[in-house]
């Protein structure tokens, strides 16, 4: 089982992003194998609808579990579309939250904002 989660730098021991779709990057970790790889998100950039670009990204890596902080409307629209789980992570690194995830201890993700619209823009 494959699980992504938004990262800022490609370290694990890094905490999580605070945004999905605004992530520079998303760690993408196989449970089975241990096996890690860090994406560069295309999205980040945008102009607009980055959550979307960005979920598309979760479901082309064939990902079946996303571990944010929270997630905006329409990119959930997206993952939930493609059956992605999407879990609230807790405060602290990318690793401790793949432990916590392992351990049954990370709870579905049930408050789905609007969105951050415009991000960053005037």
């Amino acid at each position: 089982m494959k699980i992504a989660i938004p990262a800022d730098e490609k370290l694990i021991d890094k905490n999580v992003y605070p945004s999905f779709g605004r992530a520079p990057f998303f760690l993408i970790y196989d449970i089975e194998t241990k096996e890690s790889i860090f994406l560069e998100n295309s999205a980040a950039l945008s102009q607009g609808g980055a959550g979307i670009k960005a979920a598309q990204t979760i479901v082309d890596n064939d990902v079946e579990v996303l571990l944010v902080p929270r997630c905006g409307g329409n990119a959930a629209d997206v993952l939930n579309a493609a059956n992605i789980k999407i879990y609230k992570t807790i405060n602290g690194s990318i690793k401790a939250n793949i432990e916590a995830f392992n351990s049954e201890e990370l709870s579905i993700l049930d408050e789905i904002h609007p969105g951050f619209h415009n991000h960053g823009k005037e």
